[in-house]
């Protein structure tokens, strides 16, 4: 695979001498040979010139549901992966939200090899607990050793303290990373979003703000008691990411993420009752998306995420409460946090955190393995289901305003370009 890109704008914050200079890239066999003011394509070689085209290190999410195996309907691997790829993203970690899910070391081999060869890669996560039924621990050191990045009952809660404590008591025997999902199911109860003046309104069940904050309380303080590394992921209130502030001033090895539509979407949207927002965690109000955005800013908040979560249509065209939770998220996270937080900061949001997974991080130099991002930062429009790649077309993003877009990836010796 052999590419020029003409005149593009790095956005690299690791490389200050080429941060935000125009410069055409070589690349070739995958690996990038030259950076200069300006090169001449010879022989066969696939030139990309567009205008105001920006290049960064290849996006990485941190939180990516697909449907294989089980719900190939909704996503399969293959065509996940694409979606990934076509939304400027060359790495994700992978939901345990399969069906049967992964919580043995063959699953986690079968997830790695129905993922090779393709541009964007997949690094696996694997059950805390056997079928995720927050029973008794799964095969953590053997899905460790078969390439799983951490342990996560996807989207439930660990009920059972002690067994939470056990599971990041023995994850450190081998540098493991244990997820807990923070929910009170005692507090959240029957509750489908957020618990406040809108909810009251519209006579749902609320989840209240209590619910995260109790469980993300607990969790800390056995991670204090035991010691190891804990991954909080999708946190949504405000008082969330000040529990995690204080923890990280004590030290405690403790990392967290926020969704993109969690930054940008409050609980107001629910009035027409649109399915399409109905996500977990719940869209909350704009007090937390302000202390969201603040904890992201200051560090507290670690990653973004897309939260990725095809489904069914029949899951969604259905009563308010009974529609599944969740939303796709791939092809609108840049425009989403772009619109908030501008082309520097979104880039440095979109492309830190691999070191938390002991993945490598890319590099945009001379002599380094081609994982880049092509985009335009400026352009603005509405997103509608022709931005849409995934099988499942349940996005919280339909009609809304978006600032930017995804010209294409280049990874593993491969280019995806949308237009």
């Amino acid at each position: 695979m052999n590419t020029l890109l003409k005149s593009v704008t790095i956005v690299n914050g690791s490389t200050k001498n080429l941060h935000l200079k125009k410069r055409d890239i070589l690349i070739k066999n995958g690996v990038i040979e030259a950076i200069e003011t300006s090169i001449e394509p010879t022989g066969k070689i696939k030139v990309i010139d567009i205008e105001n085209l920006h290049v960064s290190i290849g996006w990485f999410d941190s939180g990516v549901s697909f449907g294989e195996p089980g719900y190939e309907e909704r996503e399969t691997i293959e065509n996940g992966l694409l979606t990934a790829a076509k939304s400027g993203f060359t790495d994700i970690i992978l939901n345990t939200s399969s069906y049967p899910t992964p919580d043995s070391s063959s699953d986690i081999v079968y997830l790695k090899n129905a993922a090779k060869d393709q541009l964007t890669s997949l690094y696996p996560l694997g059950n805390l607990t056997v079928k995720g039924d927050g029973e008794a621990l799964a095969e953590l050191y053997d899905m460790k050793n078969a390439g799983a990045l951490g342990f996560y009952d996807y989207k439930h809660p660990i009920s059972n303290a002690n067994l939470f404590k056990i599971a990041l008591q023995y994850a450190q025997n081998f540098e493991g990373l244990v997820f807990s999902f923070p929910m009170d199911k005692s507090i959240s109860g029957k509750g489908i979003v957020n618990e406040g003046v809108i909810s009251t309104k519209l006579g749902l069940k609320g989840i209240p703000a209590l619910a995260e904050e109790l469980q993300i309380a607990r969790d800390l303080f056995i991670l204090e008691y035991t010691g190891g590394k804990l991954f909080i992921p999708t946190i949504s209130t405000a008082n969330s990411v000040k529990l995690i502030a204080e923890a990280k001033k004590k030290g405690l090895e403790v990392y967290c993420s926020v969704t993109a539509h969690n930054l940008s979407i409050t609980d107001d949207e629910l009035q027409e009752f649109d399915t399409q927002f109905k996500v977990m965690p719940p869209l909350r109000t704009s007090l937390d998306i302000k202390a969201l955005k603040k904890g992201l800013e200051n560090g507290t908040i670690d990653l973004v995420t897309s939260d990725h979560t095809p489904l069914n249509i029949e899951l969604k065209h259905v009563e308010f409460d009974n529609a599944d939770y969740g939303s796709i998220g791939l092809e609108s996270a840049f425009g989403l946090v772009n619109e908030l937080f501008g082309t520097e900061e979104t880039i440095a949001l979109l492309t830190k955190g691999r070191s938390i997974f002991g993945i490598e991080t890319p590099k945009l130099e001379v002599g380094e393995i081609a994982n880049l991002t092509l985009f335009t930062p400026d352009e603005a429009y509405e997103f509608s289901e022709k931005h849409i790649y995934s099988s499942s077309k349940n996005s919280i993003a339909l009609g809304r305003n978006m600032k930017g877009k995804v010209i294409g990836t280049i990874a593993n010796n491969q280019l995806v370009v949308n237009q």
